[in-house]
C-alpha cells in the first residue's frame, strides 16, 4: 500500500511493505535509489510494521523544478513520514543513513533508534564546500532527479555539525544507544558520530533486536 503525503509542494510516496501490530520500522534509501517494493531479507525478523519512504526527487515522489536539494529538506521529508507512521525505528542506507542521524537528533521523541548501512551518498561532499557544476536535463520528469544526484552527492557534512545531532539523540531519546552503525565505510562525519556516546558499531541482527525491544 502506498500513500502520498504533502510536504510543501511535494508529494511524498510512503509505502507500507508489511502491516502488522508491533513497533514500526521506516526504511530510507540511498542516493539515486528508491524504496523497496517488498521487505528486504535482512529486515524479515522485524516484529511489527515496515514502511519505506521515497525522498523528494526519488521513486514515486514529486520531482521539484530547478533542484534546491539539501539534507535538511530530506530530513523534513522523514518528519512528514513520521507524522503518519508514529514513533519508528529508522534504517537508512547511504544518504538515508546520514538523514537518519539528523532526524534522530531533531525528533528524538519519535525515533526509536537508527540503523546505519552502506550505500550511495554515504560520504557526501566531505568537510569543505567545493566547485559544483549542475546541468539539468530538459524535460526530464522521471526519477531520480539529476539535480538531486549532484546536489545531495556534494552536500557538505562538517563533523561538528553532524556530531551535535548524535549528541541530541543520546541526550533526549531515552535509549542507551540511539544510533547503530552497521556499515563498513567510515567518512569523517561517521567517525565523529562514533566518537560520541550516542553511537555504537554492531551487526544488523543485533541492532534490529535492540530496537525492537
Amino acid at each position: 500500500m502506498t500513500v502520498f503525503l504533502t510536504h510543501n509542494r511535494v508529494k511524498l510516496a510512503l509505502h507500507t511493505l508489511r502491516n502488522r501490530p508491533g513497533p514500526s520500522l521506516l526504511l530510507l534509501h540511498a542516493l539515486g535509489d528508491h524504496a523497496p517494493t517488498e521487505t528486504p531479507l535482512e529486515f524479515a525478523s522485524w516484529p511489527g510494521a515496515i514502511h519505506a519512504l521515497d525522498f523528494t526527487g526519488h521513486g514515486a515522489s514529486t520531482i521539484p523544478a530547478g533542484g534546491g536539494y539539501t539534507a535538511e529538506v530530506l530530513m523534513a521529508d522523514v518528519d512528514a513520514a513520521l507524522s503518519m507512521t508514529g514513533p519508528a525505528t529508522i534504517a537508512g542506507r547511504g544518504l538515508g543513513a546520514y538523514i537518519a542521524v539528523l532526524i534522530a537528533g531533531a525528533r528524538p521523541e519519535l525515533v526509536r533508534g537508527t540503523i546505519l548501512q552502506d550505500g550511495a551518498g554515504l560520504a557526501g561532499g566531505g568537510q569543505q564546500p567545493g566547485p559544483i557544476v549542475v546541468r539539468g536535463v530538459p524535460g526530464r520528469t522521471t526519477a531520480p532527479d539529476p539535480f538531486a544526484l549532484v546536489e545531495l552527492g556534494s552536500d557538505i557534512r562538517p563533523s561538528e555539525y553532524v556530531a551535535r545531532f548524535a549528541e541530541l539523540a543520546a541526550e533526549n531519546s531515552g535509549l542507551p544507544t540511539p544510533i547503530f552503525v552497521c556499515c563498513k565505510a567510515r567518512p569523517d562525519w561517521l567517525k565523529a558520530i562514533l566518537a560520541t556516546k550516542g553511537a555504537a558499531e554492531t551487526t544488523i541482527e543485533i541492532a534490529l533486536a535492540e530496537c525492537a525491544r
